[in-house]
């Protein structure tokens, strides 16, 4: 007999259909846009995603060691791609900081400045080439995006979108935190205008705070004033558009402040005058496509893989919390090759890892954005300003971008009030929450991530083999059920002993259940084994043993095990 219908394998024309809207969602929901009810919410979104991707593309790069203009096709290929393939109407897809951070580490881990440094004859001293490195860097981010793109899209064809429920919510708001503090670390040198020694691998960022600390005396006063100003003058428009919120049909764009910033730079020359570092050419046009240097892949095959998971782990998050607001579905399989997709293509045409970024993807839905229209035309904003406008940005100061990066990071700082919220109701999340942050913090994200992932499955087992184990009895007069030593007014029932498991019963805990079991009635030993052989076995229960077996008397209760309760 078969066990697969013939059928199964058989290509039909409905089959075919739903086949292809699977793989290419755009397919299903395009045709039936409605221009009347959608055009106007994410045209108004689209525009005000694509001023926002605009200055955070630029800042974000900073975070990947490469050129800014970078940070702006990681706006434009990898939104496009997302548009096709993505099942979310809502995320806002682009460069994402914690990312960034990651990709940062593994270019500068692999074209540090010291292979770099060319003797000066003029200044008798030796000083980097800033144009050769940042070329490799390119190449090493490249690669690296493109290797984690593969592995989002393996992941995903063999369904193993599922493997983001084993990312409890205190992992990933422990390691999102985490991480935000090595972004702010590795902004600093923008905001005080000195160039530490770039640290890697464990305790990076204690040795890099501490050099910071030594180079204090040398900080640049010009740059320090114009991180400052920009630093409030961010915090007091987002404040305003807080207040006036619900008065404003849309937010106020304070990223426009870098249009103030740049003006005001170009006409006081603070680069000439006094030495503030701005970010120097941003060439017009659109880089050719390049494969990424296979040599490479071998060197970056764990960061690559960490990126894969991290971007899809924020992204779907995002995703399914919008997707429950709106009562829409997203396919997490299809979710992972979008991902993918993105990232593969971004890679080719020189791009750094994306994912989500949730302050995007706040205004993006707040302004009236309902489908994915409003990010394909973020994307055209993004096009336009690289080819025709780029260039007025040159003049834009880099702790000006920096400052953005404070401001937007204040979302993931809130999070440590998560803390004291899980003191009060699961310690254990608490402490996965807490260990998680350490180790991102002390050992880098990469090898935090790891780590934390290690430390979460060591806390499902612990929670299998010590759960809470009570017997219940029931409140005299009603059908309320209540552990007997947590109530004095709870009462046994006559001739049942109910005992209650917090964890399903298995193997590795089925003789700590047996012996918490026998403390609370030892008459039931007998009947408690018989139960447990059969729960810990799948073959049939074994006879009753014989009467000299066991010298306990036969058991006068009945045994009702729940191993579900709480």
């Amino acid at each position: 007999m078969s066990i697969v219908s013939p059928s199964y394998f058989r290509c039909s024309g409905p089959r075919l259909k739903k086949c292809l809207l699977r793989t290419f969602p755009v397919a299903s929901w395009l045709p039936r846009y409605s221009i009347r009810e959608n055009a106007l919410g994410d045209f108004i979104s689209g525009i005000s995603v694509g001023i926002m991707q605009l200055p955070q593309g630029m800042a974000y790069a900073l975070l990947a060691a490469v050129p800014p203009v970078f940070g702006l096709y990681s706006s434009f290929y990898p939104v496009l791609v997302y548009f096709i393939f993505g099942t979310s109407k809502h995320i806002s897809l682009g460069t994402y900081a914690v990312l960034s951070v990651m990709i940062g580490g593994v270019t500068e881990r692999l074209a540090p400045d010291s292979d770099f440094m060319v003797w000066d004859n003029v200044t008798n001293s030796s000083m980097v080439d800033t144009t050769v490195r940042d070329a490799e860097r390119i190449k090493v981010a490249a690669a690296v995006t493109f290797l984690s793109g593969i592995f989002q899209i393996v992941l995903g064809l063999v369904q193993f979108g599922f493997v983001v429920t084993y990312l409890s919510e205190p992992l990933v708001r422990g390691y999102t935190t985490g991480a935000a503090i090595h972004v702010i670390v590795s902004q600093l040198k923008y905001t005080f205008g000195i160039n530490p020694v770039r640290h890697s691998g464990p305790l990076a960022l204690i040795y890099t705070v501490i050099e910071l600390c030594y180079l204090l005396p040398q900080t640049n006063i010009g740059t320090l004033v114009v991180s400052i100003v920009a630093i409030v003058g961010l915090i007091l428009a987002k404040e305003l558009n807080s207040y006036l919120g619900k008065k404003l049909p849309v937010p106020i764009p304070v990223e426009l402040i870098i249009i103030v910033a740049t003006v005001i730079s170009w006409q006081v020359d603070v680069e000439g005058k006094y030495g503030v570092d701005v970010v120097g050419l941003i060439p017009s046009g659109l880089q050719p496509p390049v494969f990424p240097e296979v040599s490479l892949f071998g060197q970056v095959i764990g960061d690559a893989f960490a990126l894969s998971v991290v971007g899809y782990g924020i992204a779907i998050s995002l995703g399914r919390i919008f997707a429950l607001k709106y009562g829409y579905k997203v396919d997490s399989n299809q979710e992972l090759v979008a991902l993918g997709l993105s990232n593969s293509f971004g890679g080719i045409f020189q791009c750094f890892a994306i994912s989500c970024s949730m302050s995007r993807t706040l205004v993006q839905e707040s302004t009236g954005g309902k489908t994915q229209i409003a990010g394909a035309l973020s994307a055209i904003v993004i096009l336009f300003i690289t080819l025709w406008i780029g260039a007025l940005f040159e003049d834009l100061p880099k702790a000006v971008l920096a400052a953005i990066i404070y401001v937007n990071l204040h979302g993931m700082m809130k999070q440590f009030l998560d803390i004291p919220l899980l003191w009060r109701t699961n310690k254990i999340d608490m402490m996965v929450w807490v260990v998680t942050f350490i180790l991102t913090v002390l050992l880098n994200p990469d090898l935090g991530l790891a780590a934390a992932i290690g430390f979460s499955m060591l806390t499902v087992i612990f929670r299998t083999q010590l759960p809470k184990y009570s017997a219940l009895g029931r409140v005299p007069n009603t059908d309320i059920y209540r552990p007997l030593e947590n109530f004095n007014q709870v009462r046994n029932v006559p001739g049942i002993l109910i005992f209650r498991s917090s964890a399903t019963l298995y193997f590795a805990n089925a003789e700590i259940c047996h012996r918490h079991c026998y403390k609370c009635h030892a008459t039931v030993f007998s009947t408690l084994f018989f139960f447990l052989s059969f729960c810990s076995s799948s073959s049939p229960p074994p006879p009753p043993p014989p009467p000299h077996a066991c010298t306990l008397p036969p058991p006068p209760l009945h045994l009702l095990v729940s191993l579900w309760g709480k």
